[in-house]
């Protein structure tokens, strides 16, 4: 059974920084891209970050450097490093984790809410 759990939400001040985990199993983790995702209410779910099994990293622009993503392999976990965040990153975060393998299916979290307040 594939499981994908997220720690580390809750509330944080804009100009703070906050950590956000995803341990997984169920999972050859190392053969995995993993990503973050980020839903408010009414509007579609989107991309902040993704991480690729080899490392290479991609960001949504808006993210504008300031936030990372990270992994390891060795804890089977992906992080997200949120510095600086703003109202505006007040949002449901997602992890992810899929393949580039055709039929491959995708997992997702359950979920986890950060709410940035000014």
């Amino acid at each position: 059974q594939v499981q994908l759990v997220e720690s580390g939400g809750g509330l944080v001040q804009s100009g703070g920084s906050l950590t956000l985990s995803c341990v997984t199993s169920g999972i050859i983790f190392n053969q995995y891209r993993l990503a973050w995702y980020r839903q408010v209410p009414g509007k579609q779910r989107e991309l902040v970050a993704r991480i690729t099994s080899g490392g290479s990293t991609y960001y949504a622009a808006s993210m504008n450097g300031r936030f990372t993503i990270s992994r390891d392999n060795a804890k089977n976990t992906v992080y997200l490093q949120m510095n600086s965040p703003k109202s505006d990153d007040t949002a449901t975060y997602y992890c992810n984790a899929d393949r580039l393998v055709a039929g491959s299916r995708d997992y997702w979290g359950k979920g986890i809410l950060v709410t940035v307040s000014s």
